[in-house]
């Protein structure tokens, strides 16, 4: 990536996209992506993070959040450092992980670990009409990638409680 995004006002609901270092596709096991959600739960009932639409796709995620204590880019900062740290290491203790090898070589640098690229993008929230094509876009992410033919089919994201469907595995905020 480029230039480093910089959150201006911290308390404004902001889409945010996190990618894989080298857009490894290392949230294709159940095992990577519950950890992050797990970061994102733990986030929520601890650091004040809202979140309004999220997706986790193969090797990047979209969310659209706030952080009720003016704070976003601390919570970010901390989530993507505690997630690299624990998908790093339960890549190292799966025993069936297949592609070990390969991913520990990827997602490290100068013996450091290196799981999201640097910086994210992000995009302030400023009218319902931006969060609306914001939210459509995060959702048929996986449509346009091939993988379901309705977004509400996908289950690592927010779509099943935009459509109605089902309840997903985060409480969502209702942006207004």
């Amino acid at each position: 990536m480029g230039k480093e995004y910089v959150i201006r006002d911290q308390g404004a609901v902001h889409f945010v996209t996190f990618t894989v270092h080298q857009w490894v596709d290392v949230f294709t096991r159940k095992v990577y992506s519950e950890i992050l959600l797990d970061s994102l739960r733990y986030c929520q009932e601890n650091k004040g993070l809202e979140i309004f639409a999220w997706i986790i796709m193969s090797n990047h995620a979209h969310l659209i959040v706030r952080a009720k204590n003016d704070n976003l880019s601390d919570v970010i900062r901390d989530l993507r450092k505690f997630t690299a740290k624990k998908i790093h290491k339960a890549i190292d203790e799966n025993p069936q992980e297949s592609r070990k090898k390969l991913l520990k070589m990827t997602l490290t640098f100068e013996n450091q670990i290196w799981f999201w690229e640097k910086g994210y993008h992000g995009e302030e929230i400023y009218s319902l009409s931006f969060f609306e094509s914001k939210a459509k876009y995060i959702h048929e992410n996986p449509v346009r990638a091939g993988i379901v033919e309705n977004p509400e089919d996908y289950l690592l994201s927010s779509a099943g409680d935009a459509f109605g469907v089902r309840k997903g595995p985060l409480e969502l905020e209702v942006f207004g």
